[in-house]
């Protein structure tokens, strides 16, 4: 089975290579990790926590994350219906594994995170796409997924808030889409592994609307935890068991400790988070600000997330070359945006959770550099 390159790690392997590049390619939290979770995970290592655990992981932490869907969105999630993994990412292979038949139909928005279509191709479906709009804040439109779900579609795949756009979806477009789904005979995949991490808008589960979706997250982004690799899935209840079987054969366990880490992280206070949404809010607006100084803002702001779509039609050359250009001359690695669909095919993918300072190094390198082109292209006018 065909699986494309991942062009924000074949960035980053370059980009490692270099002295000096301001890293804006790959979603890296600069944030530390809640201490009690690294106090945890290293007191669950030295008590000897190294075993394998039920492949569904460990009560405790089932228990966290049905209490964190209760006090953040009010649900009931009983924690026999979550299944811990390690890592959100694997944690979508398998959903698809457990969804999708062969030539079965996928709906994904367009743009889209860039791992998705090689998962559906891996369960050997096929995609087919609702494009999202600039000018709707790139939010999904459910008359747009009515045009294209139908009663053969397996699943839709819905992903708030959004890489690579940093977009995030109403309550009544959740409620639109759940009504359709419900219609069509369609699976939900829905991918909150932002959740938490909106400033402008509020975050709704699609566990608010329905049971019988399939509802990922993990502590990767909100809690600033990317290398620990612990994701979970809620799965619909009629569904568990057949997940469970594919998690015991393709990924044994989440590991011991870290589920333990996990746990303390979940449980740590919400308003922990306060100040970090706060500090990607003002990171979001000085870039936003030298987007517009460089004609490159598509008009719209990220409501979460934090990722920003960069249009770069008016430079030379595609997005593969403005991001090589980029990396080169000022040491600046952005993702090309063809990876996350056509309708960011003309944009690089910049990420804001890297450090203020760093953000400024950037913007200064580049307002240099888009300085020097402008001036060459100037002379070679006159």
């Amino acid at each position: 089975m065909e699986t494309s390159p991942f062009s924000a790690m074949d960035v980053l392997e370059r980009a490692s290579e270099r002295e000096g590049v301001v890293h804006m390619e790959v979603g890296e939290p600069d944030i530390e990790p809640p201490v009690a979770a690294t106090e945890a995970a290293i007191a669950s290592l030295r008590a000897g926590n190294v075993d394998y655990t039920n492949s569904r992981g460990k009560i405790e932490l089932r228990e966290a994350i049905s209490d964190y869907y209760d006090r953040t969105y009010g649900v009931d999630v009983p924690p026999d219906r979550i299944i811990v993994t390690p890592g959100s990412s694997p944690a979508l292979l398998v959903t698809m594994l457990d969804v999708v038949n062969p030539g079965d139909e996928v709906v994904l928005t367009d743009p889209y995170y860039a791992p998705y279509p090689n998962f559906v191709r891996q369960a050997d479906g096929r995609v087919s796409t609702v494009r999202l709009d600039p000018e709707d804040d790139f939010e999904p439109n459910v008359e747009a997924f009515e045009a294209t779900v139908s009663e053969e579609t397996a699943a839709m795949m819905l992903n708030s808030p959004q890489n690579p756009t940093g977009a995030v979806m109403s309550g009544t477009t959740i409620e639109g889409l759940v009504a359709l789904a419900e219609r069509t005979g369609t699976r939900i995949i829905a991918d909150e592994i932002y959740h938490g991490l909106s400033y402008d808008a509020e975050d709704h589960s699609v566990l608010e609307y329905t049971d019988e979706a399939f509802v990922l997250d993990g502590i990767s982004k909100r809690y600033g935890m990317t290398g620990w690799r612990l994701g979970w899935v809620v799965a619909p209840p009629d569904e568990v068991e057949a997940f469970n079987r594919l998690v015991q054969n393709v990924l044994i366990c989440a590991a011991n400790f870290v589920q333990d880490g996990a746990t303390a992280a979940i449980e740590t206070e919400p308003s922990w988070l306060d100040g970090i949404r706060e500090t990607y809010r003002e990171r979001r607006d000085l870039l936003l600000e030298a987007a517009q100084r460089w004609g490159m803002d598509l008009g719209y702001a990220p409501a979460g997330a934090y990722y920003l779509l960069l249009d770069v039609s008016d430079l030379p050359g595609d997005a593969f070359e403005v991001a090589d250009l980029f990396l080169e001359e000022a040491g600046v690695a952005m993702t090309p945006g063809p990876d996350f669909g056509s309708m960011a095919e003309n944009t690089l993918r910049a990420s804001y959770a890297t450090s203020t300072e760093d953000i400024q190094t950037a913007i200064d390198r580049l307002d240099r550099l888009l300085g020097d082109l402008e001036n060459e292209a100037h002379l070679s006018r006159s």
